[in-house]
């Protein structure tokens, strides 16, 4: 199916949008040659290179500078009956590195758990992405704090090329939170991998008037600067869905130039914000896929893709999109969003 047909009647509001806000000029586009073209100026050593480069060069969309990761730490971050219920199959950790082959993905990003139970077999057919810390939700009652599960050297050591975290910006661990992952990712870098930081809000006061600004441009896009702050090579988050949240929770500081000139309220404008807080592109921003709809999951996934790709973006982490669904299902949806970024016709906005 073509992408206009995933997209329907959103189509032309997406492929058909230019960004008059952050000129495309600016942002350093992901390209076959970003390596050379940004990250050879950093201190980041050889290996991390090395190792940047084998995740970009696997899977559908090797040597195009783009991403595609299946990330499955649902088992922790939401308990592993409600995460593999509707595909019990995924039980099996082999089979979440089985569909990250099979879909055509760049790396599989997992916990400890998972990838050293197929370690052996798997780290040198795909690149392994391993998370270090997590939120459980077995404490009663519920807190929400992400923990380290384990070090650095251990996901050296199964052969992983990256280590990826969460920070909860904005929650009352965030500074202690901050600290671990600094520490862990400047470790990791010592040893050549490549970090990756998930830059998500936690705070119940970033909901207003019944708004929730977790996902606003303006918090998001200052999560994402304060997690290349650390030296994370790639940021993920979440799309925004608003803006605003700094001024309607009445905290922070702003300009309002981040609202009348930077930014519109169109999806594009407002992940090119994101883009633009880390370096203007040269630290890599990958969108969440968010959580499985059913029926409406393709249009969802290949529109974020659209938004992500246009607003100069290097591509998804999407799980629960795939992994909830039967395998032939899971590697049709990755092969879409892939199919966007192979996609020459959809450009920089």
């Amino acid at each position: 199916m073509k992408i206009e047909q995933i997209l329907g009647d959103s189509a032309s509001y997406l492929l058909g949008h230019t960004c008059k806000t952050i000129d495309k000029s600016l942002i350093h586009a992901p390209n076959p040659s970003i390596i050379e073209d940004v990250w050879v100026d950093s201190d980041r050593n050889i290996q991390t290179l090395n190792s940047y480069r084998a995740l970009l060069n696997h899977g559908r969309l090797a040597d195009t500078g783009f991403i595609s990761i299946l990330p499955v730490d649902q088992g922790i971050e939401h308990t592993a009956g409600s995460s593999f219920a509707p595909n019990p199959v995924y039980f099996d950790s082999e089979n979440i590195v089985k569909l990250a082959i099979e879909g055509g993905c760049n790396a599989v990003a997992s916990t400890f758990g998972v990838l050293s139970s197929v370690a052996r077999k798997y780290a040198h057919k795909i690149p392994f992405v391993v998370k270090l810390n997590h939120n459980e939700l077995l404490s009663y009652p519920n807190t929400y704090d992400q923990v380290l599960f384990g070090t650095v050297k251990e996901a050296w050591n199964m052969g992983a090329v990256a280590v990826g975290a969460t920070i909860y910006f904005g929650s009352a661990e965030s500074r202690r939170q901050l600290v671990e992952i600094a520490k862990a990712f400047e470790y990791a870098h010592e040893l050549g991998m490549v970090t990756i930081l998930w830059c998500y809000l936690r705070n119940s006061g970033f909901t207003k008037d019944g708004v929730d600004y977790s996902a606003a441009a303006d918090l998001t896009g200052q999560a994402n600067h304060l997690g290349v702050t650390i030296k994370a090579d790639i940021v993920k988050q979440k799309l925004p869905t608003n803006n605003g949240g700094f001024t309607a929770i009445k905290f922070g500081k702003t300009d309002p130039k981040m609202y009348s000139e930077l930014t519109t309220d169109h999806p594009i404008d407002l992940c090119r914000y994101q883009v633009a807080n880390g370096y203007m592109g040269r630290v890599g921003l990958i969108n969440s896929g968010g959580e499985s709809h059913g029926a409406s999951d393709l249009k969802d996934a290949v529109s974020t893709a659209v938004i992500n790709k246009r607003a100069g973006g290097m591509g998804l982490i999407c799980g629960r999109k795939a992994f909830q669904k039967p395998m032939k299902e899971g590697v049709e949806l990755l092969n879409a969003i892939q199919d966007v970024y192979l996609d020459k016709s959809i450009t920089l906005a």
